[in-house]
């Protein structure tokens, strides 16, 4: 067992001007919030879509094999080679407004190593709290699993969806796609554009599709049958999705009440993410 004691607690502020630029770009990428009509300063800035700033600037050279800023810096230095982004919690305290500045403050909150059924598993929980004019609008969690390179075929089977759809919406993924995600979030991460690496190296059979873009287009399509706006969202990785074959976003408990409960489901009917939203 390694000892992370001296990361746990380690802070770090990025603070950033909200443009619409990277919001107009995104909403372009996922065909959502009105993609094509200019944004505003002052207009909100929907749920998630925080993500797209506050990124770390790794330069070229602080770059690890996968494309991600190494590791050692602000994240511990976790020996294990493969990255995935294993879920998160996020609260809506208050608007977050575009045209003004913010500021992210970024928390190790834990380290706990464990084995799983396919070997060593290292997962990294970091907090984060966005303020923007004395305020705080945004609290989250996120968890990033580090594991060693399984082999194809050798993980665990995933479940199937079997619980009714009260709907569904479906999504076909490309290179391009996931090419534009990668560069709006200025995320380097070889797996989802650079197939050689996905399929040679790591032992993806084709790109993968990102975590947060999943989680993104599960609030998206839960948002077009609301009015109100998400104030709790959490979600959870469950096995990955590739270029390679459409996914379904699927409402299971879409009622007249605050909760609506989400899964992202495979071609082949396995769960990719779960995810609950709690609206306002």
């Amino acid at each position: 067992m390694t000892d992370y004691s001296d990361w746990i607690g380690r802070e770090t502020t990025v603070e950033e001007y909200l443009s619409t630029a990277p919001a107009e770009r995104l909403a372009a990428t996922l065909d959502a919030h009105g993609a094509g009509h200019p944004l505003q300063a002052g207009d909100a800035v929907p749920p998630l879509w925080h993500w797209l700033y506050f990124m770390p600037v790794a330069r070229q050279r602080d770059l690890g094999h996968d494309g991600h800023p190494a590791t050692g810096t602000f994240i511990p230095p976790v020996p294990l080679p493969r990255r995935m982004y294993a879920g998160g919690r996020i609260t809506q305290k208050a608007p977050l407004r575009f045209g003004a500045r913010a500021a992210m403050i970024s928390r190790i909150d834990n380290v706990v190593e464990k084995e799983g059924r396919s070997g060593p598993l290292v997962f990294v929980t970091v907090g984060h709290e966005v303020h923007q004019d004395g305020k705080l609008c945004v609290r989250e969690e996120q968890d990033i699993v580090y594991r060693e390179m399984i082999p194809s075929g050798a993980a665990p089977a995933a479940k199937t969806g079997t619980r009714p759809a009260a709907w569904r919406e479906t999504v076909t993924p490309d290179p391009v796609m996931l090419f534009r995600f990668s560069a709006v979030t200025f995320n380097g991460h070889r797996i989802h554009y650079d197939r050689n690496h996905a399929t040679e190296t790591e032992g993806y059979p084709g790109l993968v599709v990102h975590g947060p873009m999943i989680a993104m287009l599960l609030l998206e399509a839960a948002e077009r049958r609301r009015s109100a706006t998400c104030a709790h969202y959490e979600f959870r990785a469950m096995s990955p999705l590739f270029d390679t074959e459409p996914f379904d976003l699927v409402g299971i408990k879409d009622e007249a009440n605050d909760t609506v409960e989400l899964e992202a489901r495979a071609d082949d009917g396995r769960i990719a993410m779960v995810a609950t939203a709690r609206f306002d």
